[in-house]
């Protein structure tokens, strides 16, 4: 292990793995906020005494993973160096998959899992599938990429009439949501997830109703709209076990003390479904690990569900034309995900290259689009994640004066409509004003969070559609058509071929300048033919795949490495960390305030700190806090600082005031961090 790797660990362990003592009298007594003139706002008071449910840093969702502590400066020098960093954090993934097909009593409830949605259908009642943000965009997954799109296959075969008959209207028996409806797939909407009132709110939306089953999905067990789905769904149903499922990512223990965690977690009439993880390979990303992990367990289930719901309607020979494997299960599939995560990763070498094309695309000031059909939600959900993973802008409207988004995502479908139809097999929900507005008004104490919700309110509604145009439209085609130095990638899964369609738009794409790609992901080599793009196929080993789960999870598991390999050689990733995130809910105001503190206590903590500048005691996560809100309200008042993220403007300011011992100003700090970027800045201390 390098030095700087032991350092960085040993950081890990004293600061990440121990926050609980943040929270005490500060070390240094008050002595940086004097130093900086900083007198705690009334916000940073509020935060730290009545907040502090949402001070989530002692998870272990938002620690720091060994593997990946110095990935940004690996990734820098070596892509695939970089990529192979990310790629072995999956390897939690399938121990935590093996340890729970190892394990009965765990099993069992996956087991009962599927006999839960089996006796659902069976009895003419639906299944719902929530969650927030990464866990939304699951739930939709699970919907509209899994169950939907598998019933539209079997539609085409022989087998159908007999389904049918059996089951008449099974497609429409699933229902993914995610917290503020379909518009919350392109961004959050602020202060939404924060409140357990919309999970009620948008349950009965959805018309979910009595012996109905409901999956409450959250990465970090906290999520409050989520908690509020699985207290709402237990109620509804009166207590029966077997209908409220909780499905989250962190062990008991660190969730015990938040209140709402815990009154989930005690609650006898919610089924708990613990598949922790461990750290994210970006630290608190949980759009990787942690959605993986609960998004290929809860497909297993699916799948398995879909085959006792078939098993006694066909026959072997037409199950097996369905793509299943009369052999497999549960505990089986578990175990296959080992095997995926290694195919995968194999991968790293050749996907450094397409990594190395987008990440240039950007450095040079130009833009990147993905067209995609039957990948359209791996991929959308992977782009739209990485705006606030990275501080980027969110997906263009259509009425936008200026591109400001560095992608778009388009459907191989001529107007806006279709495009939507084939992300979504259905129609878009939006959330209607008249069933939220009233609730919020009276139902939320907190001034800041009903305010948040109303504005969100005005954001989330049915119409919001028509802002967005995902198609192969002739606007599009003129006003986004892609230029020189621009790239182009076409993703393709399982049996799809490129069609006229998207080859002619992929040769245009190189006619005009772009460099162009093609990523497959599937059971047998992509027949290519004669395109004129570099290729990436990635083939897995697996005959028998019939929700395209695994090869929907490997997609997955490409775009994250690959985006996030990006945004770490553009500087949006320091060591392992986003230190970019943009505080604009309550949980990220504490990761941020978290980050702050433990990157600036890592370079107190260096002898390179201790022989130019003596001893220095470590800053407070009070001190840290108050930094950030003054940050904040400086940063809104002032173009100057617009450029650089509020956690690196308060890390600089910190560690440079500490340095010369006279404050340094806000303006200061962001002239540093123009001229020199954070994780240099910081080297200075790693030896």
């Amino acid at each position: 292990m390098s030095r700087s790797r032991a350092f960085a660990l040993a950081a890990c362990l004293l600061l990440a793995c121990t926050p609980t003592l943040a929270l005490d009298k500060p070390a240094s007594d008050g002595e940086l906020l004097r130093l900086l003139a900083i007198a705690p706002s009334a916000q940073s008071q509020d935060y730290l005494r009545t907040k502090q449910q949402f001070q989530l840093h002692t998870l272990l969702t938002e620690q720091r993973h060994p593997e990946t502590m110095d990935l940004s400066r690996r990734i820098a020098g070596d892509t695939s160096a970089g990529l192979r960093e990310l790629f072995a954090v999956d390897r939690d993934v399938a121990k935590t998959m093996a340890a729970v097909a190892a394990d009965p009593a765990r099993l069992r409830l996956l087991e009962d899992a599927s006999k839960a949605i089996q006796d659902a259908i069976r009895g003419g009642h639906r299944v719902y599938f929530y969650g927030t943000g990464s866990t939304g965009r699951l739930a939709e997954t699970l919907e509209s990429s899994l169950w939907r799109p598998f019933w539209a296959r079997a539609a085409e075969t022989p087998s159908w009439r007999k389904i049918e008959s059996r089951f008449p209207g099974i497609s429409d028996r699933v229902r993914g949501e995610i917290t503020g409806g379909d518009r919350a797939l392109i961004a959050s909407l602020e202060g939404f997830e924060d409140l357990q009132l919309i999970g009620r709110l948008q349950l009965q939306d959805n018309h979910i109703a009595r012996d109905d089953v409901v999956f409450a999905v959250t990465e970090g067990g906290e999520t409050s709209a989520v908690i509020g789905t699985a207290k709402a769904g237990a109620e509804l149903n009166g207590g029966r076990i077997g209908k409220t499922w909780f499905v989250y990512n962190n062990p008991d223990r660190v969730l015990l003390p938040f209140t709402r965690s815990r009154e989930v977690i005690e609650d006898p009439r919610i089924i708990k479904v613990n598949l922790a993880t461990g750290p994210q390979a970006i630290t608190g990303s949980t759009r990787m690990q942690a959605t993986t992990t609960s998004l290929y367990a809860l497909g297993v289930v699916m799948e398995d569900a879909i085959r006792g719901l078939l098993g006694p309607v066909l026959t072997k020979q037409e199950l097996r034309a369905l793509g299943f494997d009369e052999r497999a299960t549960i505990a089986s599939r578990l175990r296959q995900f080992a095997t995926l995560q290694k195919t995968v990763a194999a991968a790293a070498p050749r996907l450094a290259a397409w990594t190395d094309r987008e990440s240039s695309t950007y450095a040079n000031g130009r833009h990147a689009t993905y067209l995609a059909g039957r990948a359209l939600m791996p991929v959308f959900v992977d782009v739209t994640e990485r705006a606030p993973t990275f501080r980027l802008a969110p997906l263009d409207r259509v009425d936008a004066q200026e591109r400001r988004s560095w992608i778009q995502v388009l459907a191989p479908v001529a107007d806006a409509a279709s495009a939507w139809q084939m992300l979504l097999h259905r129609p878009f929900h939006g959330l209607d004003p008249a069933l939220y507005a009233k609730p919020f008004e009276t139902q939320i104490d907190d001034p800041w969070l009903r305010a948040a919700a109303a504005r969100s309110l005005a954001n989330a509604g049915a119409e919001q559609q028509n802002l967005y145009d995902l198609s192969l439209s002739s606007r599009n085609l003129h006003e986004n058509s892609t230029q020189p130095g621009d790239h182009a990638a076409l993703i393709l899964l399982g049996t799809e071929t490129p069609g006229p369609l998207p080859g002619a738009w992929l040769r245009n794409s190189g006619r005009s300048g772009a460099s162009t790609t093609v990523v497959h992901v599937g059971t047998a080599p992509l027949r290519s033919g004669t395109m004129q793009a570099r290729l990436l196929d990635v083939t897995l080993p697996f005959r028998r795949d019939p929700l395209e789960l695994d090869q929907i999870i490997a997609l997955k598991m490409l775009l994250n490495a690959h985006s996030t390999a990006i945004m770490a050689k553009l500087g949006r990733v320091v060591g392992n960390t986003m230190t970019a995130v943009q505080p604009g809910n309550l949980k990220l105001i504490g990761r941020a305030t978290f980050l702050i503190q433990s990157h600036v206590n890592t370079v107190l903590a260096s002898e390179a700190w201790r022989k130019k500048h003596g001893a220095t005691m470590p800053i407070s996560y009070a001190e840290a806090n108050a930094v950030l809100f003054d940050v904040i309200e400086h940063r809104a008042g002032d173009p100057a600082l617009a450029s650089s993220p509020e956690v690196e403007l308060a890390i600089v300011r910190i560690l440079e005031s500490l340095a010369l011992q006279r404050a340094i100003s806000w303006k200061d700090a962001a002239t540093l961090l123009r001229t020199r970027k954070l994780d240099a800045y910081l080297g200075d201390y790693d030896h």
